[in-house]
Protein backbone atom coordinates (compact mmCIF):
# COMPACT_ATOMS: atom_id res chain seq x y z
CA UNK A 1 0.00 0.00 0.00
CA UNK A 2 1.40 3.28 -1.32
CA UNK A 3 1.53 6.16 1.58
CA UNK A 4 -0.13 9.45 0.95
CA UNK A 5 1.62 12.44 0.41
CA UNK A 6 0.48 15.74 1.00
CA UNK A 7 2.95 19.13 0.69
CA UNK A 8 2.12 22.91 1.10
CA UNK A 9 -1.49 21.64 2.03
CA UNK A 10 -3.82 23.51 5.01
CA UNK A 11 -6.32 21.64 6.81
CA UNK A 12 -8.51 23.60 8.64
CA UNK A 13 -11.30 23.30 11.16
CA UNK A 14 -11.56 19.41 11.25
CA UNK A 15 -12.30 17.16 13.76
CA UNK A 16 -10.29 14.02 12.76
CA UNK A 17 -12.13 11.96 15.53
CA UNK A 18 -15.01 11.98 12.84
CA UNK A 19 -13.21 12.30 10.05
CA UNK A 20 -10.81 10.30 10.12
CA UNK A 21 -6.82 10.74 9.70
CA UNK A 22 -4.75 9.46 6.36
CA UNK A 23 -1.44 8.34 7.19
CA UNK A 24 1.53 9.51 5.32
CA UNK A 25 3.81 12.12 4.53
CA UNK A 26 2.62 15.85 5.34
CA UNK A 27 5.27 18.20 4.46
CA UNK A 28 5.29 22.20 4.85
CA UNK A 29 1.43 21.74 5.67
CA UNK A 30 -0.39 23.86 8.57
CA UNK A 31 -3.24 22.58 10.60
CA UNK A 32 -5.45 25.27 11.97
CA UNK A 33 -8.51 24.73 14.95
CA UNK A 34 -8.23 20.85 14.04
CA UNK A 35 -8.87 18.56 16.58
CA UNK A 36 -6.87 15.17 16.97
CA UNK A 37 -7.90 14.34 20.40
CA UNK A 38 -7.21 11.09 21.47
CA UNK A 39 -5.94 9.91 17.48
CA UNK A 40 -4.04 7.06 17.17
CA UNK A 41 -0.87 8.21 14.80
CA UNK A 42 1.58 5.63 13.81
CA UNK A 43 4.44 5.93 11.14
CA UNK A 44 3.00 9.06 10.23
CA UNK A 45 5.69 11.69 8.95
CA UNK A 46 5.31 15.65 9.46
CA UNK A 47 8.19 17.65 8.43
CA UNK A 48 8.55 21.73 8.43
CA UNK A 49 4.62 21.45 9.84
CA UNK A 50 2.94 24.15 11.54
CA UNK A 51 -0.20 23.22 14.33
CA UNK A 52 -2.20 25.99 15.59
CA UNK A 53 -4.54 26.12 18.30
CA UNK A 54 -5.29 22.01 17.70
CA UNK A 55 -5.85 19.69 20.22
CA UNK A 56 -4.19 16.88 20.55
CA UNK A 57 -4.80 15.94 24.14
CA UNK A 58 -4.37 12.17 24.79
CA UNK A 59 -3.43 11.21 21.29
CA UNK A 60 -0.89 8.45 20.48
CA UNK A 61 1.81 9.34 18.68
CA UNK A 62 3.95 5.70 18.02
CA UNK A 63 7.20 5.76 15.55
CA UNK A 64 5.23 9.45 14.27
CA UNK A 65 8.29 11.82 12.74
CA UNK A 66 7.67 15.18 14.40
CA UNK A 67 10.72 16.85 11.69
CA UNK A 68 11.25 20.75 12.37
CA UNK A 69 7.40 20.79 13.54
CA UNK A 70 6.09 24.18 15.30
CA UNK A 71 3.03 23.83 17.52
CA UNK A 72 1.29 27.22 18.94
CA UNK A 73 -1.82 27.51 21.15
CA UNK A 74 -2.29 23.92 20.73
CA UNK A 75 -3.88 21.64 23.72
CA UNK A 76 -1.37 18.58 24.15
CA UNK A 77 -2.16 17.61 27.23
CA UNK A 78 -0.64 13.55 28.48
CA UNK A 79 0.93 13.43 24.96
CA UNK A 80 4.10 11.22 25.31
CA UNK A 81 6.84 12.39 22.98
CA UNK A 82 8.93 9.54 23.73
CA UNK A 83 7.05 6.93 21.80
CA UNK A 84 7.55 9.13 18.22
CA UNK A 85 10.09 8.32 15.86
CA UNK A 86 13.90 10.32 17.47
CA UNK A 87 14.97 10.71 14.27
CA UNK A 88 15.33 14.33 13.18
CA UNK A 89 12.95 15.30 15.91
CA UNK A 90 13.08 19.10 15.85
CA UNK A 91 10.16 20.36 18.19
CA UNK A 92 9.19 24.13 19.20
CA UNK A 93 6.37 25.27 21.37
CA UNK A 94 4.72 28.69 21.67
CA UNK A 95 1.92 29.03 24.15
CA UNK A 96 0.80 25.65 24.72
CA UNK A 97 -0.59 23.45 27.31
CA UNK A 98 1.74 20.52 28.04
CA UNK A 99 0.82 19.19 30.96
CA UNK A 100 1.15 15.45 31.84
CA UNK A 101 3.61 15.53 28.36
CA UNK A 102 6.65 13.25 28.50
CA UNK A 103 10.01 14.04 26.80
CA UNK A 104 11.32 10.72 28.57
CA UNK A 105 15.03 10.68 27.23
CA UNK A 106 14.51 12.14 24.06
CA UNK A 107 17.60 14.50 22.51
CA UNK A 108 15.90 17.92 22.56
CA UNK A 109 19.21 20.28 21.91
CA UNK A 110 18.05 24.11 21.92
CA UNK A 111 14.33 23.32 22.30
CA UNK A 112 12.17 25.90 22.60
CA UNK A 113 9.75 26.28 24.93
CA UNK A 114 7.50 29.95 25.05
CA UNK A 115 4.69 30.60 27.37
CA UNK A 116 3.65 27.09 27.60
CA UNK A 117 2.41 25.37 30.46
CA UNK A 118 4.49 21.88 31.60
CA UNK A 119 2.88 20.98 34.61
CA UNK A 120 4.23 17.76 35.61
CA UNK A 121 5.44 16.91 32.58
CA UNK A 122 8.35 14.05 32.50
CA UNK A 123 11.74 15.54 31.13
CA UNK A 124 13.47 12.37 33.03
CA UNK A 125 17.05 11.44 31.10
CA UNK A 126 16.17 14.04 28.11
CA UNK A 127 18.76 15.86 26.63
CA UNK A 128 17.58 19.63 26.70
CA UNK A 129 21.04 21.29 25.97
CA UNK A 130 20.65 25.23 25.56
CA UNK A 131 16.78 24.84 25.62
CA UNK A 132 15.00 27.82 26.36
CA UNK A 133 12.16 28.00 29.16
CA UNK A 134 10.68 31.36 28.07
CA UNK A 135 7.82 32.46 30.88
CA UNK A 136 6.65 28.43 30.69
CA UNK A 137 4.90 26.96 34.40
CA UNK A 138 7.07 23.80 35.07
CA UNK A 139 5.12 23.22 38.64
CA UNK A 140 5.76 19.33 39.26
CA UNK A 141 8.21 19.05 36.82
CA UNK A 142 10.22 15.97 36.60
CA UNK A 143 14.00 16.40 36.26
CA UNK A 144 16.39 13.51 37.02
CA UNK A 145 19.52 12.65 35.08
CA UNK A 146 18.44 15.50 32.98
CA UNK A 147 21.20 17.26 31.07
CA UNK A 148 20.50 21.29 31.20
CA UNK A 149 23.47 22.36 30.89
CA UNK A 150 23.66 26.42 28.92
CA UNK A 151 19.57 26.21 29.36
CA UNK A 152 17.83 29.04 29.75
CA UNK A 153 15.34 29.17 32.70
CA UNK A 154 15.25 33.02 33.75
CA UNK A 155 11.92 33.04 32.90
CA UNK A 156 10.79 29.65 33.95
CA UNK A 157 9.04 29.42 37.51
CA UNK A 158 7.10 26.83 39.74
CA UNK A 159 10.50 24.12 39.00
CA UNK A 160 12.31 22.42 41.24
CA UNK A 161 15.92 21.06 40.23
CA UNK A 162 17.95 18.79 41.99
CA UNK A 163 21.70 20.10 41.44
CA UNK A 164 23.20 16.75 41.95
CA UNK A 165 21.31 14.35 39.89
CA UNK A 166 20.56 16.57 36.80
CA UNK A 167 23.82 18.64 34.61
CA UNK A 168 23.20 22.33 34.79
CA UNK A 169 27.11 23.61 33.83
CA UNK A 170 26.09 26.96 32.30
CA UNK A 171 22.52 26.70 32.79
CA UNK A 172 20.21 30.24 33.68
CA UNK A 173 18.43 30.61 36.59
CA UNK A 174 16.90 33.80 38.02
CA UNK A 175 15.55 34.88 41.50
CA UNK A 176 13.31 34.13 43.09
CA UNK A 177 12.61 31.17 41.01
CA UNK A 178 16.25 29.65 41.28
CA UNK A 179 15.30 28.67 45.14
CA UNK A 180 13.70 25.34 43.39
CA UNK A 181 17.40 24.29 43.15
CA UNK A 182 17.38 24.05 47.05
CA UNK A 183 14.13 22.76 47.90
CA UNK A 184 15.51 19.22 48.69
CA UNK A 185 17.68 20.73 50.96
CA UNK A 186 14.01 22.00 53.19
CA UNK A 187 16.30 25.41 53.81
CA UNK A 188 14.45 28.75 55.12
CA UNK A 189 15.55 31.70 52.78
CA UNK A 190 14.73 35.39 54.06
Amino acid sequence: MTEKYFENQIFEKINFNENGFEKGEYEDCQFINCNFSGIQFSNVDFVECEFIACDFSMAKINDTALKDVKFRNCKLLGLNFNDCNPFLLCLSFETCILNLASFYKLKLKAIKFIKCSLQETDFIEANLTSAVFDDCDLAGAMFENTILEKADLRKAHGYTIDPEINKIKQARFSLPDAIGLLQKYDIKIN
